[in-house]
């Protein structure tokens, strides 16, 4: 087996043009969240559980955990997105009753919230 890249006939440029990077800074987006009971089965395959701290998503992988901020009073709450949504315009992110009611009381409805992948 080659000990060196050269000797396997690599180069560093041949492996970053191949390569996958991940950035370490968290990207942010900011929209309107809201929650849901839908029950049944999330797109993951998982058992939907109003009482787990999960979210629905449209884009980001499932098990990627994301910190959410009530843009109005600073609470956050950490959920591992397990499902897809919202199809609602202007709204990124729909949470458990459990980890809406951790930012907001449900009555509430809608709030403005910052996602950040962590």
């Amino acid at each position: 087996m080659p000990k060196t890249l050269a000797a396997a006939g690599l180069t560093l440029a041949s492996l970053a043009a191949t390569a996958v990077f991940f950035s370490p800074v968290a990207s942010a987006e900011t929209c309107k969240a809201s929650y849901y009971d839908g029950g049944g089965t999330t797109a993951s395959g998982e058992p939907f559980d109003p009482n787990k701290l999960t979210a629905a998503h449209k884009t980001l992988p499932f098990g990627t955990k994301v910190k959410v901020k009530n843009r109005s009073n600073g609470k956050t709450v950490t959920v591992r997105i397990n499902d897809r949504g919202p199809y609602v315009t202007g709204r990124c992110i729909d949470l458990t009753p459990k980890a809406f009611k951790a930012i907001a009381p449900l009555s509430q409805g809608v709030v403005g919230v910052t996602v950040t992948r962590i």
